[in-house]
C-alpha cells in the first residue's frame, strides 16, 4: 500500500485539443501535465503566480497508452518521485475519473531549482521539501 499522497486535478478536454484523428493531440498531454504542476504549486505550496516559480523544467517525457477523446472524463494524478539537492521529479498519471485503472498516459518531468536573477541553479529550499514530503514516493525519500 502506498503511504504517500497523490495530488489530483480534473482536466477538461477542449475542442481545440482534438486533432484530425479524433483524439487529443500528443503535444497537449504536456499541457495537461503543466496544468497539474500549476495546480499542485498553487494548492500545496501556495504559489499562485508562475512568476514566483523558482525552478526550470529540465526534462519531460510521456508514455502515451490510450487515446483521449473529446467526451472522456479525465483526471491527472501527480506526486513527487526522485529528489536531489537541486532537483525534483514530478510523476504523472492521466486516468479516467470513473475508472482509475483506465490509464491514458504516464509521464515524468525533472525540475531544477533556479535563481533567475543570478541565472544559475541553486539548492532546493528545505521548506519546499517540508511542504511536499507527504507527496514523495516512499522508496524515493
Amino acid at each position: 500500500m502506498n503511504s504517500y499522497k497523490k495530488f489530483s486535478v480534473d482536466i477538461c478536454v477542449r475542442f481545440k485539443d482534438i486533432d484530425s484523428m479524433g483524439h487529443v493531440n500528443n503535444a497537449v498531454f504536456f499541457t495537461f501535465f503543466e496544468e497539474g504542476r500549476k495546480a499542485f504549486l498553487n494548492k500545496i505550496l501556495n504559489i499562485p503566480n508562475p512568476d514566483d516559480y523558482n525552478f526550470i523544467l529540465a526534462h519531460i517525457s510521456c508514455d502515451f497508452l490510450k487515446p483521449v477523446k473529446i467526451n472522456d472524463q479525465i483526471t491527472l494524478q501527480l506526486w513527487i518521485g526522485e529528489t536531489g539537492n537541486k532537483s525534483f521529479t514530478f510523476i504523472y498519471k492521466l486516468i479516467n475519473n470513473k475508472n482509475s485503472l483506465f490509464v491514458y498516459a504516464k509521464g515524468k518531468s525533472v525540475q531544477v531549482s533556479f535563481d533567475y536573477k543570478k541565472n544559475c541553479t541553486i539548492p532546493v529550499p528545505n521548506e519546499f521539501f517540508d511542504k511536499i514530503s507527504e507527496y514523495i514516493e516512499e522508496d524515493k525519500k
